[in-house]
């Protein structure tokens, strides 16, 4: 694991004021994968989605995104076209777009 940056910390500090903020939690998620943390940063996309199944698009592209990123292609594909699916139900089809178009890259 790498260093944690400042604003990693900062994001800690305020979620542990506010743990249910989902607009902190997702930060939080990205800083983790910015800095290197990758295993902390899906964990609490993955949590995140557990948490809000039914609006947290973004998490699932970028969960989906870190998978494709390390080559771990079956789970990202499981995470893209459930992102896809949860997209299109909540009719956010340019969300939709770009996991297809990264879902296509698999094959």
């Amino acid at each position: 694991m790498s260093e944690k940056s400042a604003r990693r910390r900062m994001l800690e500090e305020s979620l542990s004021a506010d743990p249910g903020d989902t607009f902190l939690r997702y930060g939080l998620a990205m800083q983790c994968l910015r800095d290197g943390d990758v295993a902390e940063g899906r964990e609490r996309l993955q949590a995140l989605i557990a948490d809000h199944p039914t609006d947290q698009v973004a998490a699932h592209q970028q969960l989906g995104q870190s998978y494709l990123e390390s080559e771990e292609w079956a789970d990202a594909g499981q995470i893209l076209r459930a992102g896809i699916a949860l997209a299109h139900r909540v009719g956010d089809r340019h969300a939709a777009g770009e996991m297809q178009g990264l879902l296509e890259t698999l094959n």
